[in-house]
């Protein structure tokens, strides 16, 4: 018998309890983290996840109190070897952001929502999630709201400064984080070194980069005016399976007259052709004056990093896996939208790993931090950001290779997690994570315009479904 599915509670209260400043427990010597020339590409965006957790007074006899003793002294703990998230941003002398590592600390809130688990609405994060679990950053680069609900369960929220963390370093402060609070020892160290992304002397980059990033003042971003009223965003969170993932990949995989495979497409590049497909199928060309559409995917470059100035492999190893900062880059492709409703999904696919490539080696990188050194000071950022109104354009993240189930603070695994990054921009952004069950499902988290989250509930409806209560096992 398939449980009843119940109605999410619309409205709800968040109240807030308290806030203070939590700083590392040891005193840092007060001194200037200069940013990447990759953390330069970043504009100041702040980036938000929250973990959502059973009962602890049930699970482990844990009063709320004791949580919020416990997370405090783990986080003061874990600023010591994750100082940067303890500092602030500053303007250096050439205009340019760099962190004071001065242990300002973090700002740090507590609060009660009057609300079960089983009755958040987290499909519409715009409703459940902004404004009520993940908190604004008033103080430094990193927040964290700690909230007890109703039914006695956990959220706990972070949200950080893009410009001073990608994901992947996030995660890993996380994961920090939650192994102190277990009296564990790190399993990771961060790694703040910042010589294997200095520019080469002389620096050189492939025309290709002048492709993907551009100095602001080029190319002016999009007048408020411009916008259509209609060009509303909202953000949802959808679970896929792993059935219907595993069958989106078989129909990107390109076959001869044979039926034998000749590309074998990941699961990322196979997902990323079907949105950039679905979207494209429902647009209509005449009314809406679009032609082109740009569809991008996030890269991390640290395992592309193989860097001469990182000195044998074993130091290599260690600076790839605990490097913190931001090591992305942003390749993109623009096909006519009636070409991408034409060709089959594989031809799509395709179009995805050829621009992909790009981004895929050692010189990619280093060409990228040489090409931000030849603008410098001047700002620059990701191009497929500043595009004009051509066409739609929608960025695909992943994180599919970060350990969500291991920020465990000593009351169990997250029953539930998500990105939550409403920018203000029009430019789509998409992020799946493993699924917090483990059995081969996405939890993707969509930030579109209005109109494309329409087109994927009207013709993707069966692969993209809410998240519920019913699918997270809590009625």
């Amino acid at each position: 018998m398939c449980k009843k599915e119940m109605s999410p509670k619309e409205n709800f209260n968040v109240i807030v309890n308290k806030t203070e400043i939590v700083a590392a427990v040891l005193p840092i010597q007060e001194h200037w983290l200069p940013l990447s020339n990759l953390d330069l590409l970043l504009p100041p965006l702040d980036v938000g996840v929250i973990f959502c957790y059973l009962n602890p007074i049930i699970i482990n006899n844990l009063e709320f109190n004791s949580i919020i003793k416990i997370l405090k002294t783990s986080l003061s703990e874990t600023l010591v070897s994750y100082y940067a998230f303890s500092g602030e941003i500053v303007q250096n002398s050439s205009g340019e952001p760099e962190i004071l590592c001065n242990n300002s600390g973090v700002y740090f809130v507590e609060a009660f929502a009057d609300v079960d688990l089983k009755e958040i609405n987290f499909y519409n994060p715009d409703e459940s999630i902004e404004g009520k679990f993940v908190p604004k950053i008033k103080h430094g680069v990193l927040g964290v709201q700690v909230t007890q609900l109703k039914c006695g369960g956990i959220i706990v929220g972070c949200t950080f400064d893009h410009r001073v963390a990608d994901a992947y370093s996030a995660n890993l402060f996380l994961v920090s984080w939650s192994e102190l609070a277990q009296s564990k020892p790190l399993s990771q160290l961060p790694s703040f070194r910042r010589s294997p992304l200095f520019p080469r002397h002389p620096g050189y980059y492939d025309g290709s980069v002048d492709g993907l990033y551009v100095p602001i003042p080029i190319v002016p971003l999009r007048k408020l005016e411009t916008l259509n009223p209609d060009d509303q965003v909202i953000s949802r969170i959808y679970y896929v399976t792993g059935d219907k993932i595993g069958h989106i990949q078989s129909l990107a995989n390109c076959c001869d007259r044979k039926g034998a495979k000749r590309y074998q497409r990941s699961k990322l590049e196979s997902f990323s052709a079907f949105l950039w497909k679905t979207i494209a199928c429902g647009v209509n060309v005449e009314t809406s004056n679009f032609k082109n559409f740009r569809f991008g995917i996030v890269v991390d470059g640290r395992t592309r990093l193989m860097s001469s100035n990182v000195d044998d492999d074993d130091n290599r190893g260690k600076w790839v896996k605990g490097y913190f900062g931001n090591v992305l880059s942003i390749p993109f492709g623009e096909k006519k939208i009636d070409e991408l409703k034409a060709k089959s999904l594989d031809w799509t696919a395709n179009a995805v790993h050829e621009f992909l490539d790009i981004a895929k080696t050692e010189e990619h990188f280093l060409g990228l931090i040489d090409w931000v050194e030849a603008h410098r000071p001047k700002p620059s950022m990701a191009k497929i950001y500043v595009t004009d109104d051509d066409g739609p354009t929608v960025v695909v993240s992943s994180g599919q290779h970060f350990s969500f189930k291991m920020v465990n603070f000593g009351w169990g695994d997250p029953i539930f997690w998500s990105y939550h990054f409403p920018w203000a921009g029009k430019s789509g952004y998409v992020m799946p994570m493993p699924s917090p069950k483990g059995n081969g499902d996405w939890i993707v988290y969509m930030h579109l315009l209005k109109w494309q989250m329409e087109i994927i509930e009207a013709s993707a409806f069966h692969v993209f479904e809410p998240v519920t209560a019913n699918y997270l096992n809590l009625i």
